[in-house]
């Protein structure tokens, strides 16, 4: 059945000219000897493709260090370091702590993710001396004979030794979407993956020469981009970056030539406008948030291969499930055997036992029916046909005890036999159990003749017992509960599909649909999705058609799976969600993968985006409703060519009680409400007037304190009284935004307001933050204005949430 291949091989010329031969040590089918891979590993033919879940320690610490923020604030830091006091640079040992926090927690996560990529890694098969084992896939060596069966992906390029039916999916490299039957000679290439059948090549390109090889790192590398929330906010910071620098310039202009205050003085003043419009704690929450949940994913053996997936599971509204693997476990058990036409129960059982014995990977129906009907070795396999998705059969041809031969197909009965078929009843009857039904038939006809399953002989139904997932119901109940439509799509009989998940208490099991009905234009077949629940007898590249006509009506869609027949929709998922025990190809193309096999995991990945998106939008409207309140005071300042009231000391202690602090518990806090979209018009819907109204209470307590107090030394009290209204009104903010309220939450705020008080009650903090309250009168003026601007943010909340509901 097999034969060895040819030692040259066809390549692409230069610029895609014509090919030209290639030449490469000839391999002996029994792969390479001991001192043979050494001497390729002395000359670095290694297949040393750093495929990795993470960046690099080096690349964590770049990304933290060198932001375009930290750039600006160094700078300010470094002008008060020069103008003093010291105590006005507290903003600078403020970022050095964030950035700290940030590393030490994105390492976290890498250390989390590198552990779990390595339990989930492809350990190819490679025969060496004759004897095959798995190794790590950075381990295989030019010219190494590596083994492949279904599910099976291909690793490095090469060409083919030997080959059993051996079909081959190449459409993530070629967009082709048929498979391709593969000869002895031909080329394999990295990235494409097993379908059907089994064979062996010889590994021509290794490591970064290899013709997938960057986009298989790229597929598998820890990132940071394509998610919402990260896009939102450095839009958000690009914006706030040009309105800096004419704000600067306008503060520093102000005090030098028109207030004519002194340089350094001038100075202290355009900085503390400055800092307080940068929302720099906004970007290290984001990524700090991001990394807990892969933290707090990976103890439950759920691999986050991309950082943005768990938010963008979080905002899916369908999520498709493969059947076989997903609801249902693994393993199968043959509840049954019945004969048909007065078959031999006997002769059947060897017949079973043959075929089983004739697949080298046998798949889990297969696995049942050789755990049950052992292989007769007067049974001699002559040539097989390995089961594939898109036949939903398989076959082989025999030399029986009787030295005369015979060919038996193995399959799905609705495929095997024609519509009317008086078998298909009994049929129907069992996969309305439950039960999933295969037919043994005989055939006259050759494995390769294109009319195989013309006049089949129906020889025996097996039944098939499929293990429910006992978490599986309570898993479809919470999908139901947080407005996520649950979608069956399997390539099953659609009968059996909807019986098992009306077991399982799916909504709209009772109507199942089979696919080959299905309209093929992509509208109708968006229509018919949204209408029903399970769909049974899907191809492969239905279950893509199926993604690309949900996500056509603008829903975002989860794929889960874990064969082969999965992949295609895997790959054009929003999310593509595989299970560890799964083909390599699953786990190739998915954005998480359930280490643990568990569907159930897949609740904790949704709560742990929501609580993401959720926190951080909660956050994001505490720091830009600083940003708000900076722009409008420095605007106001200048218009009134008056000193800048605050210091950078003030603010600093003011955004460390009123976000900073609070900001980190909260961004951490469970949060179960559903994503939404449109991050940044959310964030500054109140944001914007939450700043303004926070900003103009503080300057009219600011103007009335100019007023009010005389002298050379008036200022440090105006000051005060202006930082005493700000902080209550952005305590306010807080305030709203902890809601609903608990415990702990209660608890956050009102140690925030104690610790301004402390600051307020002892002498050397006074001191150190510049901050006295003078008299009586001026003090409980701004505690009033404050007031009065809480009720205005309480008004501006509730009308802005039913003017602009989410």
């Amino acid at each position: 059945m097999t034969e060895r291949a040819r030692t040259e091989v066809e390549e692409p010329g230069p610029d895609g000219g014509p090919p030209a031969a290639r030449s490469h040590p000839a391999t002996s089918p029994r792969g390479l000897t001991a001192a043979e891979v050494a001497e390729r590993v002395a000359r670095g033919e290694v297949n040393d493709v750093p495929v990795r879940s993470s960046r690099s320690a080096a690349e964590i610490v770049r990304s933290n260090v060198f932001t375009r923020f930290n750039a600006i604030i160094g700078v300010l830091f470094v002008i008060i370091l020069i103008v003093g006091p010291l105590q006005d640079g507290l903003f600078g040992f403020v970022i050095v702590a964030n950035t700290g926090i940030g590393i030490v927690q994105e390492l976290r996560a890498k250390r989390t993710l590198d552990n779990l990529a390595v339990i989930g890694e492809a350990r190819p098969t490679v025969r060496r001396d004759g004897t095959a084992a798995e190794i790590p896939t950075s381990e295989v060596v030019l010219g190494d004979v590596i083994e492949l069966g279904p599910g099976d992906k291909v690793i490095v390029d090469g060409e083919v030794l030997e080959t059993d039916r051996l079909e081959v999916d190449e459409s993530l490299l070629t967009g082709e979407a048929d498979p391709v039957l593969k000869k002895p000679g031909e080329r394999m290439m990295s990235g494409s993956f097993v379908v059907a059948g089994g064979g062996a090549f010889a590994a021509t390109k290794v490591g970064r020469e290899a013709y997938a090889a960057q986009l298989a790192e790229e597929a598998s590398r820890f990132t940071l981009v394509h998610s919402e929330l990260r896009t939102g906010i450095s839009q958000i910071l690009k914006y706030v970056t040009w309105m800096m620098i004419p704000t600067a310039i306008g503060l520093i202009l102000s005090h030098l030539l028109t207030l004519g205050l002194p340089g350094d003085e001038a100075v202290r003043r355009m900085v503390a406008g400055i800092v307080p419009m940068i929302p720099e704690g906004l970007v290290l929450l984001t990524s700090v948030a991001f990394a807990i949940g892969v933290i707090r994913l990976g103890r439950k053996q759920c691999l986050v291969q991309e950082l943005p997936a768990i938010e963008g599971l979080a905002r899916v509204d369908v999520v498709c499930l493969d059947k076989t693997g997903t609801l249902t476990e693994g393993g199968m058990d043959v509840n049954a055997l019945r004969p048909l036409g007065g078959a031999d129960p006997a002769y059947v059982q060897q017949v079973l036992g043959a075929l089983g014995a004739s697949d080298p990977r046998p798949n889990a129906s297969l696995q049942a029916i050789i755990d049950t009907y052992p292989a007769d070795a007067a049974w001699r396999c002559t040539r097989s046909l390995p089961f594939s998705s898109a036949r939903k059969y398989s076959g082989a041809s025999f030399n029986g005890p009787d030295h005369e031969g015979s060919t038996w197909l193995l399959g799905a009965p609705d495929v095997l036999l024609p519509p009317r078929d008086p078998v298909l009843a009994e049929t129907d009857d069992l996969n309305a159990q439950g039960l999933r039904v295969l037919l043994l038939a005989g055939s006259a006809r050759e494995l390769d003749d294109p009319d195989l399953t013309s006049d089949v002989r129906p020889t025996a139904l097996v039944v098939l017992e499929q293990r429910l997932r006992p978490d599986a119901t309570q898993t479809l109940r919470y999908f139901e509960e947080q407005g996520v439509a649950a979608k069956v799509i399997s390539g099953d009989n659609a009968v059996s599909v909807g019986a098992v998940a009306g077991k399982l208490g799916l909504p709209g099991a009772d109507a199942p649909a089979d696919a080959r009905r299905l309209p093929g234009d992509a509208d109708a077949m968006a229509t018919a999705l949204d209408e029903g629940t399970v769909f049974g007898r899907v191809t492969p590249q239905q279950k893509r058609d199926m993604v690309a006509a949900l996500q056509s009506r603008g829903h975002n869609v989860a794929m889960t799976g874990d064969g082969v027949n999965d992949v295609l929709a895997l790959k054009d998922a929003d999310i593509g969600v595989a299970m560890g025990a799964g083909s390599e190809a699953t786990r190739a193309v998915a954005q998480i993968v359930l280490l643990n096999n568990s569907f159930a995991t897949l609740p904790s990945v949704v709560a742990e985006g929501r609580r993401v998106i959720g926190n951080i939008t909660r956050v994001a409207t505490l720091f830009l409703t600083k940003t708000v309140y900076s722009v409008l005071l420095a605007i106001l300042v200048a218009c009134w060519q008056i000193p800048y009231p605050y210091l950078p000391r003030h603010l600093t202690l003011l955004s460390t009680l009123t976000i900073g602090v609070p900001a980190f518990f909260l961004a951490l806090a469970p949060n179960k409400e559903r994503a939404r979209p449109h991050f940044v018009r959310r964030v500054m819907r109140y944001a914007v007037p939450s700043g303004l109204i926070t900003g103009t209470a503080a300057f009219v307590t600011y103007l009335l304190a100019r007023a009010y107090y005389t002298g050379p030394h008036a200022l440090p009290a105006e000051t005060s009284a202006a930082t005493l209204t700000l902080f209550l009104a952005a305590m306010w903010v807080l305030a709203i935004i902890a809601r609903p309220y608990t415990w702990w939450r209660i608890a956050l705020v009102l140690t925030m307001g104690l610790g301004f008080l402390i600051v307020l009650v002892t002498p050397w903090l006074q001191r150190f933050f510049d901050l006295k309250l003078v008299g009586t009168t001026m003090p409980w003026t701004a505690v009033a204005i404050a007031a009065v601007a809480a009720l205005l943010l309480e008004f501006t909340w509730r009308w802005v949430g039913h003017r602009f509901p989410s």
